[in-house]
């Protein structure tokens, strides 16, 4: 009986080939927009770190959320306006009327959830028709949908983090916090909440509703992950944009800011320039017709 031998462990080159093609074209980078209180614009970070201007002249924003398209949407608290802003800047107004908007966040239907200052929830189909989604609350800000579509919403007076079903059931998914702000899910589906009482804090609830302090941070506002996992960190007392790569180290991303509430990743996710989408076609042809010719061997 003849025996085969394995030369060796290594995979094919055209393997390994088509291997570095996949994770090149799946490779992503997100530009990072900060709403700044005090400044009254709205600022654009390359992943880098690149500040530039990406609107200006707003009257407090204060929320900030992408659309599927790309569309940035901006809650501006002192108007009442919401502003939608194309992928060039060109600023429009998506709704107006509203009382002391706060928080913006999309489902996927694509309907826009807006928090108020009136103690409001509304949803506004992207037609432009309203429909209350809860109302009482003592101050909403934070909001955020899990991967269910299920809406929370942080309520700053009340401390607690009200839970919404597709339905428009309410429940009380974390209560007994502080001054409870800003919201972001993880990949895994566990909550993050900024909670500016005390110094400040940001706290994880597992999806298991285990709270734990994730990081003691001054004064956090607006929260929001990259495609990497990473957690980004409004720091609204001292001006700072802060990192927290997935193993809970922190660096700061940027400063200088004046204050900084709210942040939220591009909508639309990027190729990584090098190497070029040809050079990556080119490679992808190589690689494909190897295999055909190892297939035929």
């Amino acid at each position: 009986m003849r025996t085969a031998s394995i030369k060796s462990r290594r995979p094919p080159a055209s393997i390994a080939a088509l291997t570095v093609l996949l994770v090149a074209c799946n490779a992503t980078a997100q530009n990072l927009f900060v709403a700044d209180n005090v400044s009254q614009g709205i600022y654009e970070f390359t992943p880098g770190g690149v500040e530039s201007n990406f609107a200006s002249g707003l009257n407090a924003p204060i929320g900030l959320a992408f659309n599927s398209a790309g569309v940035l949407f901006e809650a501006d608290y002192g108007s009442g306006n919401i502003y939608e802003f194309t992928p060039g800047g060109t600023r429009s107004t998506f709704a107006s009327g509203l009382v002391k908007p706060t928080g913006l966040a999309f489902d996927g239907a694509g309907d826009l959830f807006v928090a108020s200052r009136s103690g409001t929830i509304t949803k506004i189909t992207p037609g432009g028709t309203r429909s209350a989604v809860a109302s009482g609350l003592s101050y909403p800000i934070g909001l955020a949908f899990d991967s269910t579509g299920d809406l929370f919403a942080a309520d700053y007076f009340g401390g607690n983090i009200y839970k919404y079903t597709p339905g428009g059931v309410q429940s009380t998914f974390a209560s007994g916090l502080g001054y409870p702000v800003g919201l972001a899910f993880d990949s895994k589906g566990d909550l993050f909440v900024a909670d500016i009482s005390g110094y400040g804090s940001i706290i994880e609830i597992t999806t298991n509703d285990v709270q734990t302090t994730f990081a003691s941070v001054y004064n956090p506002w607006g929260l929001a992950f990259n495609s990497a996992g990473d957690l980004f960190v409004a720091n609204g007392g001292a001006g700072y944009i802060y990192e927290y790569a997935t193993n809970g180290v922190q660096s700061t991303f940027a400063s200088g800011l004046s204050q900084p509430v709210e942040i939220a990743f591009q909508g639309i996710t990027l190729p990584v320039p090098e190497p070029s989408a040809w050079a990556l076609v080119g490679l992808g042809m190589s690689v494909l017709f190897g295999l055909r010719r190892q297939v035929r061997r």
